[in-house]
């Protein structure tokens, strides 16, 4: 068979020295066959292409050893699963039965936790929008609701007159600790004094009881020592709140925030080097906690985990359906998966190995996925050999967000499978038909076509 010609192109090699994907162009890409002992031909035969895969072994070891870390170094920890991160039934079910609680940001997903079993006093209620219609249910049901701006206040002793009991409240702080952009969006700003006037009209309303403190001060913080500052300036406030009000702080919620293992983009240094260790925030939390508690006193400290522990559980198996070659030389692949189903493909670089031994040179290339939008790329620049229609990618980590913020757009979205403990795979969330697509859709008679 006469083979498809295709033009030369000259790329300048640079032997020896960083490049702009973070690696030598000679670099040979991991291979990876299976998962947890898998084969990646198998879960693609059975389940199709894209494909999510869970690891269920993986995500016990991660929140086993992020809990340890601070079990072992404060004597009253609790940790509350962040269903925004992944609110897979699956996901959030494997979680509660390791010993986390629920933290919601929304009436949807406390309905999520409620439908699982979850107990409203095993639920922390974070989030700017709460209708004071699932304020009613959660005061009702002793979630523990932590207060986002003053208009809530209003709503909530509304909700305490209704009820005709107090409600116990903690407020939402935001702070600076050092890392920069700040997160000023969520809470009263300490510094400024607004979250000593929110703990003085609580306290003049006389309908809410001010029982815990609660601050998320951003997103992938890779710098442990600005938890330690955070979780000094909150002791010092749950002081000055007692000493001055009575109110009793019976829990310091220090939100999540905890980097992955995942690359974000214009870093050069490789995760391993770049991420600290689980273990290194711990101890920076934990001596802060201790160097401005009282002796004797260990409040409640709350760590509402996500990314850290779901991400690096999360594989993504897409299939290489077509290349070319684009104008500046570079070469192009066109994926079954794009940034409807990785959201997050828009800040970090993932890892990407491939199901089998490709030979040849790696060049400068593009990975595309299926939509017809111009900003479908889910990796914009890495060094990769000559691949073959069919051959198969596996990105991770993605376990963070992407099942949460993925998009029914232009495709269907594909089948979530885990793999069990016991080496069992089960499907986790069905792959979508036109049925979900137009399940809530109401044709008006006049429009239908005779």
């Amino acid at each position: 068979m006469k083979k498809k010609y295709e033009k030369p192109v000259i790329t300048k090699i640079e032997t020896g020295f960083m490049n702009k994907f973070g690696s030598s162009p000679y670099y040979a890409r991991k291979i990876r066959k299976d998962i947890d002992g898998i084969t990646i031909d198998e879960l693609v035969n059975k389940y199709g292409s894209p494909l999510f895969v869970i690891s269920e072994r993986k995500l016990r070891e991660n929140y086993r050893k992020m809990y340890n870390a601070f079990a072992s170094r404060y004597p009253n920890v609790q940790f509350g699963w962040s269903y925004k991160t992944n609110y897979l039934q699956a996901v959030c079910a494997i979680l509660h039965q390791e010993g986390a609680i629920a933290e919601v940001v929304s009436a949807f997903e406390y309905e999520k936790a409620r439908k699982l079993g979850i107990e409203g006093k095993d639920i922390i209620f974070n989030g700017p929008h709460k209708p004071i219609e699932i304020l009613e249910i959660a005061a009702k049901e002793g979630a523990m609701i932590n207060i986002d701006h003053f208009d809530e206040i209003l709503d909530l002793e509304k909700v305490a007159d209704k009820l005709g009991k107090q409600i116990k409240v903690a407020i939402r702080l935001n702070m600076d600790t050092g890392i920069h952009p700040q997160w000023s969006r969520f809470g009263f700003n300490l510094e400024t004094g607004q979250a000593m006037d929110a703990v003085k009209r609580i306290a003049a309303g006389g309908k809410l009881i001010l029982n815990g403190l609660h601050c998320h001060i951003g997103t992938f913080i890779i710098e442990p020592e600005a938890y330690a500052k955070e979780v000094e300036k909150m002791v010092k406030f749950a002081y000055e709140i007692e000493n001055n009000f009575g109110f009793k702080i019976e829990y310091l919620d220090i939100g999540g925030g905890f980097p992955s293992k995942n690359r974000l983009k214009g870093t050069y240094l490789s995760p391993d080097v770049l991420i600290p260790s689980i273990d290194e925030y711990a101890e920076k939390i934990t001596e802060a906690l201790y160097s401005n508690l009282r002796p004797g006193d260990f409040p409640k400290l709350f760590i509402e985990s996500g990314r850290a522990i779901i991400d690096e559980a999360e594989y993504l198996i897409t299939t290489i359906f077509a290349s070319k070659r684009l104008p500046d030389g570079r070469k192009a692949y066109i994926a079954d998966a794009g940034v409807n189903l990785l959201f997050t493909a828009f800040w970090y670089k993932f890892n990407i190995e491939i199901d089998r031994e490709v030979y040849g040179a790696n060049e400068p290339s593009v990975i595309y996925g299926p939509l017809c939008m111009n900003i479908d790329v889910i990796e914009e620049g890495t060094s990769l050999p000559p691949l073959e229609r069919g051959t198969r990618l596996i990105f991770s980590p993605v376990g963070a967000y992407n099942n949460t913020q993925w998009m029914q757009f232009i495709e269907y979205r594909p089948n979530i499978v885990m793999i069990m403990e016991d080496g069992t795979v089960e499907v986790v969330r069905e792959k979508e038909d036109l049925t979900d697509i137009e399940n809530r859709e109401r044709l008006p008679e006049k429009l239908k076509i005779k």
